[in-house]
């Protein structure tokens, strides 16, 4: 069954990283103004901040197995609708119904993965659905790339949707409900509060917000660098594979056992200062060697926070409120790759410096979740 749930993850994961190089010339296509194709990219990432919370709450409520199924189910049926869309604003309308069906499934799984996982070897597990993710980045993007260079776009969202499809038989045959409550509450805000608290939820989601403005800063700046140093975007391309290359080294080999021997506020900690480091060093280096180093570098220190940022949200949780704090996590998640680009453009705008927002970003939400662990621990001691 973890298996499967690791499939179902990659699965997730691919429907976003696949359509990167391809939605924006998607739109345009369609007639789109670039107005109007920015607002279709972005748009997927709002309602899926939507999808988290209610999602969260959903999967506490009715399972995580009939809400993992559900939202699979919507979303490979919503897929089938992008070849249809004749306008710009009809694919906007599918994307927005699009990012509320895939903000159910990434909590749904990984809260299955939370309930399934002993605490002694949390930390591992983490690192392989890390791991899982990573296949996604690297493998999504070329594939939605190639079959878009062959005129071919319409067949991408074919292709993921039958894969949603396959996930959807072994949901309903091998995967067990993990849990189940027998409360049947309206939603209310009210139930959020107590994980908003939570400190260690606090660490995580300021994590996976700096995480995301830091890729979003990528997405943007990276191809402005490359383009500064004279080079063609498929460098852009081996630059970004470059980072996630090193980050599916260290998830998959034995270096994946320092995730259960270390901190995962540590990690997370150590991870996003390495990740400020790099942000500060491609503001002012602009020799192609030494950008590939730091890649290596970005690898490194992403590596170190993905698997414990999740570590520390299951280690929040209980099964009563592990979706809403999934939920809650992948919310800030969604967040930060909206905030990410544009806070980088406007910064590259007003000082010609595209990744100094994003420096400030990680540097600063390291200190604040070091400042939050010293005093968590101190109460606690």
């Amino acid at each position: 069954m973890t298996r499967i749930l690791y499939f179902i993850i990659i699965v997730s994961f691919l429907d976003t990283f696949i359509q990167l190089p391809i939605i924006t010339p998607y739109a345009l296509d369609l007639g789109a103004s670039h107005l109007l194709a920015g607002s279709i990219v972005a748009v997927y990432s709002l309602t899926n901040m939507v999808g988290n919370i209610f999602g969260g709450h959903w999967i506490d409520r009715y399972g995580r197995k009939r809400m993992l199924f559900l939202g699979m189910l919507f979303a490979g049926l919503i897929l089938l609708f992008y070849p249809v869309a004749q306008t710009g604003w009809q694919l906007f309308f599918v994307r927005f119904f699009h990012g509320l069906a895939g903000g159910i499934l990434i909590p749904a799984a990984f809260a299955y993965v939370g309930d399934q996982t002993k605490a002694s070897s949390r930390g591992k597990t983490m690192a392989l659905t890390g791991a899982c993710i990573g296949t996604a980045a690297i493998i999504g993007p070329a594939i939605g790339g190639i079959m878009a260079a062959r005129a071919k776009a319409d067949y991408v969202f074919i292709l993921v949707a039958v894969l949603f499809f396959i996930s959807l038989f072994l949901i309903y045959k091998f995967i067990e409900e993990s849990f189940k409550t027998t409360e049947k509450g309206k939603f209310n805000f009210s139930e959020f509060t107590p994980l908003l608290k939570h400190p260690l939820v606090i660490q995580a989601s300021l994590a996976a917000f700096a995480i995301m403005i830091s890729n979003g800063t990528l997405a943007f700046a990276l191809p402005l660098k490359v383009d500064e140093m004279g080079m063609t975007s498929s460098t852009t391309g081996m630059l970004l594979s470059t980072y996630g290359i090193v980050a599916l080294i260290v998830f998959l080999t034995p270096l994946n056992r320092m995730f259960d021997k270390f901190s995962p506020v540590t990690l997370v900690v150590t991870g996003i200062t390495i990740i400020g480091f790099v942000h500060i060093m491609l503001n002012v280096i602009s020799v192609y060697g030494l950008v590939i180093v730091l890649m290596v570098i970005y690898g490194v220190g992403f590596s170190l926070v993905f698997p414990s940022m999740n570590q520390i949200v299951t280690e929040a949780s209980t099964k009563v409120d592990r979706g809403k704090a999934y939920g809650v996590f992948y919310a800030f998640f969604s967040l930060g790759s909206v905030a990410g680009s544009f806070v980088s453009g406007a910064t590259s705008d007003a000082l010609g410096l595209p990744f100094l927002s994003s420096a400030v970003t990680m540097l600063l939400v390291g200190l604040i979740v070091f400042l939050i662990a010293k005093k968590y621990k101190k109460k606690e001691s």
